[in-house]
């Protein structure tokens, strides 16, 4: 078989120039139909890449549009159409504008600016980082505008024009909306701590008088579980509402700080007594305001206050106004106080005491004091109760008022009052080693103690730790916190006298114990407080409260111990009235164990 290159020699020159020219024709072809091929998928990758490009504009929320060098618009994305208000036949058509950029102190229209900056050039931008945009109905907001040129040579070489505007209203909004309460949108303790320095520097300047009353509305939880999620916070709207009308009419800023909690700042103040005559009326309004299927709610509003120059520093104004109303709170629903300087004692920084609490008690700053409780009958002692001192390296000893409400309202007691009980079964413990009378203790204890849910069982755990007999061991409790939640009080108690332990009911008579949770109260004896003892020597009214209440514990299986006891006659009344046991100076006040032991001696 002969080969192509045998057959390709035997050709003529005519035949073989003919094939020469077929081949060429077929690779021309072959050349024409590949480059075609790759110009339509360059095509399609360009279509593609534009449209992802188109797309990633479209979902920008900055304005972005491009112009030709003769203003026409040859692209919009959405938010630029919505910005605009461009019909839907803006492309390729120019530019016409009325809205307004703002350059420096000049407004300038749109379309004018672009046209007259940067058309010569590929290199040169323009940019306004805070301006604002006049839109054709009158509405100004604030925008950052930049302009950029491009070359597109998709358009004979001609330099187009790229705009981005970013719409900074939206910013502004969410930025201003951390210094806004969600529910009221009133300004709130972020806005607060920034506007206080201004109103402090003015007042201070002007030397006028400056107010800050922080109101809170009473039982507000209580008041929730009744009326529902909803209705409650509608509650706080039109409270809020309400305050912000008598703001604007009397030229006060109100701020709603947290919860149910309102700040209000007066600055055009004359007098104290027109301080709490202003929130008398918000109170006498607040009492009918609200109506819930045609029925009042009766809501009251405790408020605190504190006036720049009459309540001291303005630097410390906040805090003081914040003490105020944790003073009304006290006092009961609806009350007013204003913060008198003499009312705190300046030579204890509370902060201070706070934050040296741990310390002092790891380094053995507290010492347990007793002092003794005497039986009339006999005129011994049988008893005493263990009362806590603190003697701090800087202020010296330091009145158990001033410490021990600060710690309940940071939780400290807790901690302290179980150094209290380890000292008092310690030194239990001790007395029996060393064939000392044996004697029951009394030991205060708060609710906050209690309600940990570990109290009893810490006890127990205790009493069994230092082998001492419950018998010896008694808790004492005030009237007043025994009553905020009776069934969880009684409960407790009855757990601790399970365990053996004694119960005493402390400071009767300064509260509203009825008798018949009197009756239910596991306790074994009640303690008349000083305060109804003080004048009974000439006030005949204390007289028969006291005699009244030994019978009335009495009758109900309880001894009495009388506190307060200060004198030779006093002792001779209360004796005669029947009484089981008295504690005051009379006898002893509260001493050092070493002292105390004296006297057990």
């Amino acid at each position: 078989m002969e080969s192509i290159f045998e057959k390709l020699t035997q050709l003529t020159q005519t035949e073989y120039l003919i094939l020469t020219i077929c081949f060429s024709i077929i690779i021309f072809f072959m050349t024409i139909y590949s480059l075609n091929k790759e110009k339509k998928k360059l095509s399609k990758t360009v279509d593609s890449n534009v449209k992802v490009f188109q797309k990633t504009c479209d979902i920008s929320e900055n304005a972005t549009m491009i112009l030709s060098a003769k203003n026409e618009v040859l692209y919009a994305n959405d938010s630029m159409i919505r910005l605009m208000q461009f019909n839907n036949n803006f492309l390729s058509k120019k530019l016409d504008t009325i809205a307004e950029i703002k350059v420096k102190k000049d407004w300038v229209v749109l379309d004018t600016l672009i046209k007259e900056c940067c058309i010569d050039s590929d290199d040169t931008a323009l940019s306004y980082p805070k301006s604002h945009l006049k839109l054709s109905e009158g509405d100004e907001i604030p925008i950052t505008f930049h302009m950029d040129n491009i070359l597109m040579s998709n358009f004979d070489e001609e330099i187009c024009h790229v705009v981005t505007i970013e719409d900074l209203s939206k910013e502004i909004e969410r930025s201003n909306s951390h210094f806004r309460h969600q529910l009221t949108n009133l300004p709130n303790q972020l806005q607060a701590n920034k506007d206080l320095p201004a109103f402090f520097s003015k007042a201070h300047l002007e030397k006028n008088k400056l107010a800050l009353m922080l109101m809170h509305l009473d039982n507000y939880s209580m008041l929730r579980s009744i009326i529902g999620y909803e209705q409650a916070n509608d509650v706080l709207k039109k409270f809020a509402r309400h305050l912000e009308t008598v703001g604007v009419n009397l030229n006060i800023s109100v701020y709603h700080t947290f919860d149910n909690h309102f700040l209000l700042t007066v600055t055009n103040l004359h007098s104290m007594d027109e301080a709490k005559t202003f929130v008398e009326d918000i109170q006498t309004r607040l009492a009918t305001f609200y109506k819930m299927e045609d029925v009042n709610l009766h809501l009251t509003v405790s408020t605190g206050i504190a006036i720049y120059p009459d309540s001291g520093s303005i630097r410390k104004l906040l805090d003081y106004t914040y003490r105020a109303l944790a003073k009304a709170e006290q006092e009961g629903d609806g009350k007013i106080h204003i913060f008198i300087p003499e009312e705190s004692d300046s030579n204890y920084d509370e902060l201070r005491l706070h934050n040296d609490m741990q310390g002092a008690l790891n380094n053995g700053d507290f010492e347990v004091y007793y002092q003794p409780i005497i039986q009339v009958e006999n005129r011994e002692i049988v008893a005493a109760e263990a009362l806590i001192r603190w003697k701090h390296a800087q202020y010296g000893m330091i009145p158990p008022d001033m410490f021990i409400s600060l710690m309940e309202k940071t939780g400290f007691i807790i901690k302290l009052g179980q150094y209290v009980l380890e000292e008092v079964l310690k030194q239990q413990k001790r007395w029996e080693l060393f064939k000392f009378k044996q004697i029951e203790i009394s030991i205060n204890v708060s609710m906050i103690e209690i309600n940990t849910g570990e109290f009893v069982q810490h006890v127990e755990r205790k009493l069994g730790e230092h082998q001492i007999n419950p018998k010896l061991l008694k808790f004492e409790i005030t009237e007043g916190t025994a009553m905020i939640n009776e069934s969880e009080t009684v409960r407790y108690f009855l757990a601790l006298k399970r365990l053996g332990v004694g119960i005493s009911l402390d400071d009767f008579g300064t509260g509203y114990t009825s008798f018949g949770y009197l009756k239910k109260f596991p306790a074994d004896n009640l303690k008349i407080d000083k305060s109804l003892v003080d004048y009974i020597l000439t006030n005949e009214e204390d007289q028969r409260i006291v005699k009244g209440i030994i019978e009335l514990a009495h009758t109900l299986g309880m001894q009495v111990v009388v506190e307060g006891i200060e004198n030779k006659k006093m002792v001779d009344m209360i004796a005669s009235y029947g009484c089981d046991y008295m504690q005051g100076y009379h006898f002893a006040k509260p001493l050092p164990v070493f002292e105390f032991q004296k006297l057990l001696r």
